[in-house]
């Protein structure tokens, strides 16, 4: 049975409307506390939340819903979205739970769990959950919500601080930063790890007021990082997005340094030190084919996965790989995290680039971002695309011109009638021809 409630990310919505209303999130706290008594004879859970003003309620209906099944927890007040699964797996928690909607903006919020491995649940504990809960909000138990008032724990935040300065073998003296908070989990983290490391940092957008996470700033908009880089003459930026899960970077030139480029920024710090397991990294189908290229070129192969990084987690295990990461900056280093870090990631680079003497416009060194062009076709069905004969004619010439320089990618969106071409290659007039005659083809087979 396919679940209903959790998506890819857990459970996301509008707070205050179903399935964030107050009684639904507190029939998912005597959920999972049901879940939990299984776990461990006097269970602790771990809770923490992004900077929203739905937060605090979410979280006294979560820990209201545990109660009600004996189940304790404790509080980290705002924090990361990593940070709660690295305390989880680090601590005699049985699950952790974050409140955030990430990237999203402050109208929404969600739920995430953690299990005591610092992974995510298995997706049939998920619909184990989501069954109590409706079992719950059917009559099958008196779900009435009530808050538990929270104490927040300064403590759990320091614990994961350290947990992130173990990593470093070097510290990052001299370094200037300009570290854009998103207003959101890191806006207090952020700048404390990187002057502890050593580096000298100023902040921008770290005034959260519970409606400006993510509001024209952060990871989402770096555009704003640029600009301060630029003026203030600084070595490198970092923003983060809400939950402060991924990171996109900035050199000093002000170049923009997606999920790509920190994937073989690290790759080849890595394969340097004989660190790179397998000689692989894995990411997925959207990233460009100039990571692909560069990699290549360092006898590093690159696996692909669905976009998620979900699935990038998966492949990493299944085949042992130590990198892994997407282009929109969730980047994971499996030695240290069970999840993508934006704090480690940005941690990471600029210790290779202290460690090197190098800028990170020296780090990025040949990596060619190859044109690139993704075009969505709305379409009356959807199809194999090997039963589309004038499709499937458009991609095999396509992939004739391009010669093995680039890819063409054609799938079917999940939650709308689309098709999405995408075309990568090493001359923008080419890629767009490419992909406006595949776009044709499939209009004039199964156009909506």
């Amino acid at each position: 049975m396919a679940r209903q409630l959790f998506g890819t990310d857990g459970i996301r919505g509008i707070a205050g409307e179903y399935p964030l209303d107050a009684r639904t999130v507190h029939a998912f706290g005597m959920a999972l506390g049901s879940v939990a008594r299984h776990l461990g004879r006097d269970p602790e859970v771990l809770i923490g939340m992004d900077t929203r003003e739905s937060g605090p309620w979410l979280a006294g209906q979560v820990a209201g819903g545990l109660a009600r099944r004996g189940v304790r927890t404790r509080f980290a007040g705002v924090i990361t979205t990593p940070g709660v699964a690295c305390l989880t797996r680090a601590g005699d928690f049985v699950a952790g739970v974050v409140i955030s909607a990430s990237h999203n903006p402050y109208q929404d919020n969600g739920l995430k769990v953690f299990g005591h491995s610092g992974y995510k649940l298995p997706d049939e504990e998920e619909r184990a959950i989501e069954q109590e809960m409706f079992r719950l909000l059917a009559g099958g138990g008196e779900v009435e919500p009530a808050a538990v008032a929270l104490r927040e724990e300064p403590s759990l935040d320091q614990g994961y601080l350290e947990c992130l300065l173990e990593t470093l073998t070097t510290g990052l003296e001299g370094l200037r930063l300009v570290v854009d908070c998103g207003n959101g989990a890191a806006w207090q983290l952020a700048p404390e790890l990187f002057r502890r490391a050593g580096a000298r940092v100023e902040t921008i957008c770290a005034e959260p007021n519970g409606r400006n996470i993510n509001l024209g700033c952060g990871a989402l908009h770096a555009e704003t990082l640029r600009e301060a880089v630029l003026a203030r003459g600084a070595d490198a930026g970092v923003a983060f997005d809400g939950d402060a899960d991924r990171a996109i970077l900035i050199a000093p030139s002000g170049r923009i340094v997606d999920g790509d480029a920190v994937l073989l920024i690290a790759a080849r710090s890595l394969h340097a030190a004989g660190q790179l397991a397998g000689e692989t990294v894995v990411a997925t189908v959207m990233s460009n084919f100039g990571l692909e290229a560069g990699l290549a070129a360092e006898g590093i192969r690159l696996l692909r996965t669905p976009v998620g990084d979900k699935y990038v987690l998966e492949e990493m295990l299944r085949v042992g790989a130590v990198l892994g990461g997407e282009q929109s900056g969730h980047v994971i280093f499996s030695r240290h995290a069970t999840t993508g870090d934006g704090l480690l990631t940005a941690l990471r680079v600029f210790e290779i680039s202290c460690n090197q003497r190098a800028t990170i416009d020296d780090l990025i060194f040949g990596f060619k971002v190859f044109p690139q062009k993704l075009l969505n076709v709305r379409v009356s069905r959807r199809m194999p695309l090997e039963q589309l004969p004038r499709v499937q004619a458009a991609m095999r010439e396509g992939e004739r011109e391009l010669n093995g320089a680039g890819r063409i990618l054609v799938r079917f969106s999940g939650t709308e009638p689309l098709a999405r071409v995408m075309v990568e290659g090493p001359d923008g007039d080419l890629v767009e021809r490419l992909t406006e005659r595949i776009a044709g083809a499939i209009r004039s087979e199964i156009g909506g």
